[in-house]
């Protein structure tokens, strides 16, 4: 479904991004792992065309979007949950949500997403009209997903999804993720938290100063010595 290959990115004279290459096929949870400033945020930034790369190719559904506005790309059907949320916060809950559906021009089909999410997510239902600033962080999270749904994309990029969150909203988050992707829609998920992303992915890959070190099946790297030793605290 989503390709990318050879990536090079720089900032500058800078190359951040070197020769990267992965893929997500339909109906998968795609784990991207690596530490701060590993590039993985730089990476999905480029996908979503915020950032112009050096070279390589990014394919979505069999066609290239390398040079494809971010809107563009979003109309296609894949979309980004960005990290740190980036809500409204004087905006409703509501408000917010339809922002996720500014390309569409289908009221019933608005309608109908905005349910979907409300069912989904049933917190949101109850401070429908409350400012997104006023929501726990736990709450936001919900909210920016929901608001990514609201297009009824086929694919979603998740950037850091547990950052910041209490611990208790962090295991919430990730079930539904889990829940999300049942229902057909396929994931790529950047994450810090190495374990948890790796106990819902199918596969993954770690990148590691802008380049990929290691891939496989989520359960291998789970128990791969290196990954173990870097991001699962040596157990």
């Amino acid at each position: 479904m989503l390709q990318v290959r050879d990536l090079r990115v720089s900032y500058g004279s800078i190359e951040v991004i070197k020769n990267v290459s992965l893929e997500v096929n339909e109906g998968e949870i795609v784990a991207l792992l690596g530490s701060n400033g590993a590039g993985k945020t730089t990476t999905v930034k480029t996908i979503m065309g915020l950032m112009t790369p050096g070279s390589g190719t990014i394919t979505y559904l069999g066609n290239s979007i390398s040079d494809y506005a971010t809107h563009e790309i979003v109309s296609k059907g894949l979309v980004m949950v960005p990290e740190g949320r980036q809500l409204f916060p004087q905006m409703t809950v509501k408000e917010n949500l339809l922002m996720g559906a500014y390309s569409k021009r289908d009221k019933k089909g608005i309608s109908n997403n905005l349910d979907f999410v409300f069912t989904l997510f049933p917190r949101l239902k109850e401070r429908i009209a409350q400012s997104a600033g006023t929501l726990s962080g736990g709450e936001q999270q919900m909210l920016t997903i929901g608001r990514a749904l609201m297009s009824n994309p086929e694919a979603i990029i998740l950037d850091e999804p547990s950052l910041g969150l209490a611990p208790v909203f962090v295991k919430e988050i990730f079930n539904l993720i889990k829940e999300i992707n049942g229902m057909g829609k396929t994931i790529l998920l950047i994450e810090q938290n190495a374990r948890l992303a790796l106990e819902i992915a199918h596969r993954a890959y770690v990148l590691e100063n802008g380049r990929i070190s290691l891939w496989g099946e989520a359960k291998d790297l789970l128990n791969n010595p290196e990954v173990k030793k870097a991001y699962l605290g040596g157990e």
